[in-house]
């Protein structure tokens, strides 16, 4: 009894006893005990004419679409959560997991109805983070919600069911998909009104104005260092870009997440802001150069076109390059502006 006991104990455990508090969504527990293949739900691949199923497609990351440059492969689509496969079905295939908040907080958003969305039926949990700010987990394709928006949660409260609701996805590959995100703006249904013909269904808890930090990595993180605190694992990641916008963006984001700014008093005329390779922002400083528009100041060179590795938000290649449409869409919401 001890032995069947043990994975749901690892999963209650909190991660981290410090400033988060975190725990994993469901009774998996392979992704600590270092089984990656036991923790994520395949994808169905073909590439280059082979058919597989590689776990590793249900990781964090670039680790969808691969295409071969040059002599090297790179994977060109960006997953933004942690795909996580079932334990346990019944005798039909369906999917038994219950699914848990990975933390304390607050329901603040449960789908009206699974078609609304790519998700599925998805939830999302706010939870206020010391010194960080709100932070947002979402937890789609479920089968079923057990709350309700309003309703105050523990970490490893069981809050909905596995499943396989939304898109492209069959009971063979049943799984939750789990992100922590952080809000982009408040004002998110004009700038979709602006952006897309199509009905924005779920206000600002659309999974455009959610975008996700590295959960996996900060769950993997959080089991050696208790303390670990999420600036300090933001700061910790790559700088992949840095973008300057005009200072009249209202930089909401500062506002929410005032550890962006390092402590610094904002004075200039622009204000630069640093990026992850996906688009997360690492840290916001003035500028005294005006811009009229957004600018790409710099990115790294990763040694194969930008648009592959920056979720197509800048082109070109070597140490310079641009913003695209999309990468000018996204610095308007990141940063709202008109």
């Amino acid at each position: 009894m001890k032995v069947l006991l043990l994975p749901l104990l690892l999963a209650l455990t909190p991660l981290a006893k410090g400033q988060l508090g975190l725990v994993l969504p469901t009774e998996n527990t392979a992704l600590l005990e270092k089984q990656p293949a036991g923790y994520f739900q395949f994808v169905d691949r073909t590439f280059e004419g082979e058919k597989t199923t590689p776990w590793e497609g249900g990781q964090f990351g670039f680790v969808r679409d691969p295409r071969r440059i040059g002599g090297a492969i790179a994977y060109a689509r960006f997953h933004e959560g942690l795909d996580v496969k079932p334990l346990r079905r019944d005798a039909k295939g369906e999917p038994l997991d219950e699914v848990r908040a990975i933390a304390a907080g607050q329901v603040v958003y449960v789908t009206a109805s699974a078609g609304l969305s790519n998700y599925g039926r998805y939830i999302v949990v706010r939870h206020d983070f010391e010194g960080a700010g709100p932070f947002f987990s979402l937890y789609a394709h479920l089968r079923e919600a057990q709350v309700q928006a309003g309703d105050v949660v523990k970490a490893g409260q069981g809050i909905g069911r596995m499943g396989y609701t939304g898109a492209g996805i069959d009971q063979r590959r049943a799984h939750l998909h789990v992100e922590l995100n952080m809000l982009l703006s408040s004002d998110f249904d004009a700038w979709h009104q602006a952006s897309f013909s199509t009905p924005n269904h779920h206000g600002i808890y659309n999974g455009m104005n959610l975008l996700g930090l590295d959960l996996q990595g900060l769950f993997l993180a959080t089991t050696k260092n208790s303390q670990l605190s999420i600036p300090e694992f933001v700061r910790g990641g790559e700088a992949a870009f840095r973008v300057r916008v005009p200072g009249t963006a209202k930089m909401e984001i500062a506002g929410r997440h005032p550890w962006l700014l390092n402590g610094k008093t904002p004075r200039g005329t622009s204000w630069e802001v640093t990026f992850t390779r996906w688009g997360f922002p690492m840290a916001v400083e003035a500028s005294s150069s005006g811009v009229a528009e957004p600018m790409l100041t710099w990115v790294k060179d990763a040694g194969m076109p930008h648009y592959l590795h920056t979720r197509g938000l800048v082109t070109g290649s070597g140490t310079s390059g641009k913003l695209t449409a999309e990468g000018l869409r996204f610095m308007k919401l990141l940063c709202k502006m008109e």
